[in-house]
């Protein structure tokens, strides 16, 4: 059974999306907000997620980006106010399959679902071999390995990497503890934040002459962290 989780801060769209769902078998859940979806992305298998645009405070757009750089998800904007076209334009850009507008119809929501999930979504970085260079450090993405300037592997767990992959992907952006939990997929929820944390520590080690006083990883006081180094990359393609 596919499992389709609904982001929208309406309580009766969230009913109204999960009933109808389950009604045409699919296992639906639904969240109010990015923090919620982090934690139900992490702890479950997801096949497609709905966003509403607009969630309170939040930006759906800003939800939809981040998950795209992410995550190999279909995702489908549903939206009531912004209603635009530059605004459709933008959501298709950023990486949603589909834009419905309130109101709409349940049959033609439940079709515009299944084209989402019967399109296979494109594996990120599938047929790239990506070298992300800092200083002297060396990343590899096909091999998964991080190399010191004279060429030693430094020795990293999986998601001490998919953290590092985060930074090196965003340089000089703070990212919340939300969004690095989503790229390392850590499936312990009873720590949420501290997980992050104790990661952070753990890959400083091994990064940083001084951990106690970071070059590269920093902390952004009630904000998240930031990797404050120039990042550049290379890209060999490889074959199928």
């Amino acid at each position: 059974m596919q499992n389709i989780l609904v982001v929208d801060d309406d309580a009766a769209m969230r009913n109204l999306l999960v009933d109808y769902l389950s009604q045409h078998s699919y296992r639906t859940s639904a969240v109010a907000n990015s923090q919620q979806m982090v934690r139900h992305l992490t702890a479950e298998a997801t096949d497609l997620v709905i966003v509403d645009m607009n969630l309170g405070r939040e930006d759906g757009l800003q939800i939809v980006r981040s998950l795209n750089s992410k995550l190999d998800i279909p995702i489908i904007i549903i939206s009531g106010d912004r209603m635009d076209e530059s605004d459709k334009v933008m959501g298709l850009e950023i990486g949603a399959k589909d834009y419905i507008t309130k109101p709409f119809g349940l049959r033609e929501f439940l079709a515009r679902v299944r084209a989402a999930l019967r399109e296979k979504p494109e594996r990120k970085n599938g047929n790239k071999h990506q070298i992300f260079i800092f200083d002297k450090w060396r990343v590899s993405t096909k091999h998964r390995r991080l190399r010191d300037a004279l060429g030693n592997e430094i020795k990293l767990t999986a998601s001490e990497f998919n953290l590092l992959l985060a930074f090196l992907g965003a340089p000089r952006q703070v990212m919340s503890r939300e969004q690095l939990l989503l790229s390392t997929r850590l499936h312990d929820q009873e720590i949420f934040d501290r997980s992050i944390d104790v990661l952070i520590l753990r890959l400083r080690r091994k990064l940083e002459s001084d951990p106690s006083s970071p070059k590269y990883i920093k902390t952004e006081r009630g904000a998240g962290y930031i990797f404050d180094s120039n990042v550049r990359v290379e890209e060999l393609r490889t074959r199928h």
